[in-house]
């Protein structure tokens, strides 16, 4: 833990933060320190920060052994493994990273789009000059499925590319850069005539298998389909199908089901599939975007300020 002692400017009521497990992102410890906290064991805590995504049970027993902590701030966008334990019903305050990561994860999907849809796949491994193939972003049709801080930031990037973009949100409100926001029951619409489609939305039940053998077949031929959001919102074998047979040009990929995807999955061996190993947004990059918003809502919450990324318990997310 950070000596408090050396730290100027410490509020005379430090907010009584606890940050584990321990050792996992050392950062935090200052984060916590920078936002007027105090880092402390868990029984004196009033707000939980949580660094393992992959511990959804440890918190849960952190939080029944210490029934005053008030927040849970968990680091990721994606909490689905912490909604199925039904731990956002517990009556506490839970926050994730929900926007953290959006300008990364952003930047990374118009990169695999571009890359997709100017054939430098195939490109990367010629050794020859070869035929000219590719087709241009600018003025194409996009479908985005998901309309949170990614898909906001993916559309500030689109901006110059004068691209005609359909969003698929729950909600169905309207989005900045976004010709038309349809619902989810609206989704083979808006995937008929797509150019390019981008999924960065939230994995929920409603969610998961989103993109099978029927929504691939709604899709034009010469599209392409961008994943930076979890890989079991599409059916990987359906995909893999679709790829082979020429149902869809080709898919950009930097989650995948299952994940790491093992070295003899039939996805590594087709041609027009390029896939990154869930580098949208690294831990180098997201060292000071997650410690800001650690940092941010450690303020907020001794100045009882609204706190940032709130978990909704009934979605899940």
């Amino acid at each position: 833990m950070p000596d408090l002692h050396l730290v100027p400017d410490m509020p005379s009521n430090p907010v009584p933060v606890a940050v584990l497990p321990e050792g996992l992102r050392p950062h935090l410890l200052d984060a916590v320190v920078a936002g007027g906290g105090e880092v402390v064991a868990p029984e004196e805590a009033r707000m939980l920060v949580w660094t393992d995504p992959n511990d959804a049970a440890g918190v849960s027993d952190v939080l029944a052994a210490n029934p005053d902590i008030e927040v849970v701030q968990l680091l990721w966008a994606g909490v689905e493994e912490f909604a199925a334990l039904g731990l956002f019903d517990d009556g506490r305050t839970w926050l994730c990273g929900k926007g953290v990561y959006a300008d990364p994860v952003a930047e990374h999907a118009l990169a695999l789009s571009l890359a997709g849809l100017r054939g430098l796949p195939g490109r990367v491994t010629a050794r020859g000059w070869g035929p000219q193939w590719g087709t241009s972003l600018i003025g194409r049709r996009v479908t985005v499925l998901g309309g949170g801080g990614i898909t906001e930031s993916f559309l500030r990037l689109l901006g110059p590319f004068e691209s005609d973009v359909t969003v698929v949100r729950r909600s169905g409100e309207p989005l900045d850069g976004a010709a038309r926001v349809v619902t989810p029951d609206r989704t083979l619409e808006a995937l008929d005539g797509a150019d390019l489609v981008v999924l960065a939305l939230a994995l929920t039940e409603d969610s998961r298998g989103v993109i099978d053998e029927e929504a691939l077949a709604a899709m034009p031929d010469h599209s392409w389909l961008v994943n930076v959001a979890r890989g079991q919102h599409v059916v990987t074998d359906d995909l893999v199908t679709a790829l082979r047979e020429g149902t869809i040009a080709g898919a950009g990929l930097d989650v995948t089901d299952p994940e790491p995807l093992p070295d003899d999955h039939p996805l590594w061996t087709l041609d027009n599939a390029i896939i990154t190993p869930h580098t949208a947004n690294t831990e180098a990059m997201a060292v000071p975007l997650v410690s800001a918003r650690v940092t941010a809502n450690v303020r907020r919450l001794g100045e009882d300020r609204p706190l940032i990324g709130p978990v909704d318990p009934a979605l899940g997310y």
